[in-house]
Formats: C-alpha cells, sequence, structure tokens
C-alpha cells in the first residue's frame, strides 16, 4: 500500500496559499497556480516508483516460547530491504491475551539491529502475533511504502504455579507423601511388598499359607501403597466454566487446582494426565510420570481455552473412557445449575463410575448463596432469595445422585479448591480406594 506522508500533505497545504494569491492578483493567469501542484505530483510519483522494495524485503519476529501469567517478555523484530539503507518503522498486531507495556511498535534502528517490544502476559492461553505491518519512505519523504506481513508466532502464557507449588510443598510436608520414594507403608495397598512373622491381631486373609507350611511358622504378606495409579485430570471449559469467581473464571480455578494436585501426585509417584472438553474433547495428554513430567503438563494446561460453548458430558465422558485401558481416578472440575442440564452428565457418570473411581471438584456458588442470605429489604429482595434458595436446592439435589451414583463429590470455596482436593486425594491413597 502507498500513501502520502505527512511532509506531502504539508507540502500541498503550503502551495494552496500562493496558488490562491496567484489566482487573486492575475485572473487571467490563474492556472500558475497549480504549477505547484503538478510539480509536487511529479515528485510523489518518482518518491513511489523509487521507494519500493517488496522483493528485497525481508523481516523476523522472535518471542520466547512460553511465560507466566503477569510475566513480562520482549517481542523483537528484525527488517531490512536488502542494500537500501532505508529507516524502516514496524507495529506488531496481537490478540488480548498480550498488552503492550508502552507501544506496539516503532522504529527500527538504522544499524540493522532489532526493535525490542515489551509486553505483559495478562491471561493463560496461547498468545498469537499474527501479524507485523511494516513502512518505510521514499527518497523524498514524500510517500509511505506499507506492507503487512502474516507472522505466526506462538507465546504459551502457563498458569501462576507460584502459589500452588507453595500450598503443595505445605501439604507434602503435613501428609505422609513427602517423598515418592520413601512413602512406602506397610500395611496399607495392595501391592506386595515382603512376608513377615504373623502376630496376632493381623487378619487370617494376610496369611501366606503355602509359605508358612514350608517354612514351619505362620507367615504373613505385607503390602504397600500402590505408587503408579493413574490419575486423570479432566477440566470442563465451557461456558459456565468460564463465569468469574470473584474476578477470576472458574476455568482458571479449576487449571490452579488440577496443577496443584498434578504436582502433588507425580511427587507421589503416580501416573498424571490431563483432558479437557467443552462441547468436544479440546486438550488431551498422555500419562505422564515423574516431577520432570510437571512442565509438559503445566505447558498442556495452557491451551485449554475458554470457550462460550455448552459443555458436551456424553461425548467428552464417554471419549475419555475409551481412553482408559486400567482403573483410573478421574478428577472432574465441572459446574451446573439444575438438574435439566445435569440430566445427561449423570447418565455417563453411573457408566464411568462403574470402572473408574470419580471425584467431582464444584465450586459453591458463592453469589447465590449470598442472595439466598441476603437480608430482604425489598419485595424483589424476597423473590430473588426465594429463587437463589430453589437453585441451591436444586444442586445440591444433583450432587446427591452423584453420590448415589458412587462418585465423590467435593463442593469447596473457591479459594480453597486445590487444597481441599489434595486432601481428598492423600485420603483417597490412604483409604487404599485408588
Amino acid at each position: 500500500m502507498i500513501y502520502p506522508s505527512g511532509k506531502a500533505v504539508w507540502a500541498a497545504a503550503a502551495g494552496a496559499i500562493p496558488a490562491f494569491l496567484i489566482a487573486l492578483a492575475l485572473p487571467s493567469f490563474w492556472y500558475l497556480g497549480l504549477l505547484w501542484i503538478c510539480i509536487l505530483l511529479a515528485f510523489l510519483a518518482v518518491d513511489a516508483a523509487a521507494g519500493r522494495g517488496r522483493a528485497s524485503l525481508s523481516a523476523s519476529l522472535s518471542a520466547p516460547p512460553q511465560v507466566g501469567v503477569g510475566g513480562r517478555f520482549t517481542v523483537h523484530v528484525a527488517a531490512s530491504l536488502g542494500q537500501r539503507a532505508r529507516m524502516l518503522q514496524a507495529r506488531v498486531g496481537h490478540d488480548q491475551r498480550v498488552e503492550p507495556v508502552t507501544r506496539t511498535g516503532g522504529a527500527l534502528p538504522a544499524n540493522g539491529g532489532t526493535l525490542d517490544l515489551e509486553f505483559t502476559a495478562r491471561r493463560r492461553g496461547i498468545a498469537s502475533f499474527d501479524r507485523l505491518w511494516l513502512r518505510w519512505r521514499g527518497p523524498f519523504g514524500l510517500i509511505w511504502n506499507q506492507v503487512a506481513l502474516p507472522m505466526d508466532r506462538k507465546v504459551a502464557i502457563l498458569p501462576d504455579v507460584s502459589s500452588a507449588r507453595d500450598e503443595a510443598i505445605t501439604l507434602l510436608q503435613r501428609s505422609a507423601l513427602a517423598d515418592g520414594h520413601a512413602q512406602r507403608r506397610a500395611g496399607q495397598g495392595r501391592e506386595f511388598e515382603a512376608l513377615k512373622d504373623y502376630q496376632p491381631g493381623m487378619g487370617r486373609r494376610m496369611i501366606d499359607w503355602k509359605r508358612s507350611a514350608r517354612h514351619g511358622k505362620l507367615l504373613a504378606r505385607e503390602f504397600r501403597v500402590e505408587e503408579n495409579n493413574n490419575i486423570v485430570l479432566a477440566i470442563d471449559s465451557g461456558r459456565l466454566m468460564c463465569e468469574p469467581v470473584d474476578g477470576v473464571p472458574k476455568v482458571d480455578r479449576a487449571v490452579t487446582a488440577a496443577l496443584l494436585s498434578a504436582f502433588i501426585a507425580l511427587k507421589g509417584g503416580d501416573l498424571v494426565s490431563l483432558f479437557s472438553f467443552d462441547a468436544r474433547p479440546r486438550v488431551s495428554s498422555g500419562a505422564v510420570r515423574g516431577s520432570a513430567s510437571f512442565m509438559m503438563i503445566q505447558k498442556r494446561a495452557a491451551e485449554i481455552d475458554y470457550s462460550s460453548e455448552e459443555t458436551n458430558f456424553t461425548l467428552a465422558l464417554t471419549t475419555l473412557a475409551a481412553k482408559l485401558d486400567r482403573r483410573s481416578l478421574v478428577i472432574v472440575f465441572t459446574d451446573f445449575v439444575d438438574p435439566i442440564s445435569a440430566e445427561l452428565m449423570l447418565r455417563t457418570v453411573g457408566r464411568l463410575s462403574e470402572r473408574h473411581l470419580v471425584l467431582f471438584m464444584l465450586m459453591k456458588d458463592v453469589e447465590l448463596e449470598t442472595l439466598a442470605d441476603m437480608q430482604p429489604t425489598k419485595p424483589e429482595d424476597v423473590a430473588r432469595a426465594v429463587t437463589a434458595g430453589g437453585l441451591l436446592r436444586e444442586r445440591q439435589v444433583v450432587i446427591g445422585r452423584l453420590r448415589l451414583l458412587g462418585a465423590h463429590v467435593i463442593e469447596a470455596d473457591h479459594q480453597r479448591l486445590g487444597p481441599a482436593l489434595v486432601e481428598r486425594y492423600i485420603q483417597l491413597k490412604e483409604e487404599n480406594l485408588l
């Protein structure tokens, strides 16, 4: 695209006054006033012809592959017009997940350096820098030549896990799962550990009759807690989960709680996988093991996007069940408002809980509870409180039906979601329910 610069506009405006005076003083030679315009147009044509250089234009844009939410990072823009020494100006196009600190463009250094632009990561997800605008002037500075180059630079904005790590360390120190390699607890679990002399009080099912006969004394089998349980973190990213709670979308709080539990499960030696869905399955990671795999889980969590679509529980949970070839702990982060919207979910959960241990993580609906408990001052407040109370009762009906289907349900405050999940996870392991 070619368009006149400010210098050309001012030059045209400067010629208008003499042209007007000539036409006023010498009406028969009024056309002399157009001479300046003709000269200016000739310069513009020469400037446009000499300033074109799209064929020799080269440009690149670089950015860090990942950054944490709230973190600052620098985007480097480099461009040149081959052998021609022209002053280039650049501007980058970005989505709403990032915000410029001061500017999104500027002039590139004349010595061939890069233009450094600072951005702040505002929202979790995959930020995109999809376009780069470049422009340069002609030799006379009267014309701007501008091009828009498509770019495909992605930056993964990872969830903030600093608070989750602190909570995880505190919970690990409090529990017996402080070290995945040292957590072997005799007498619990289903994995065989060793034989020991039978002691009064031990169950008869622990006696190894064959080896007892061989050694001439009663021997009992000692078991330990299994360390390779399969933990699936299934996060609903549909419309209801994108509603904010205390200024933060529910799905972001679910992701933080999921990462906290993933960190502890990986430390405990379990296998962890991530699954997200809305109208259809979106993100599905394979099962990973070991603390070093936490970064991979964190990167896949950044891919969980905010969706405006209704959640399809039937498709999501059926797809998930087909992927699981062994008994697993399936932790579902979701939300519902009434029994009708949850009916399809209940039907699928019944089939899933027949083979797997299903745990639902729900956030308390603070807004409804506030409306239901609010002291009414007007008739409208009474109607509002009655409606809110009815919705809360219907929600409890769904929770009760989930428990009847064999699923575990935690309804926690949004600030206690992660710790509540970790405490239940440790409890399930201690009770050997995985």
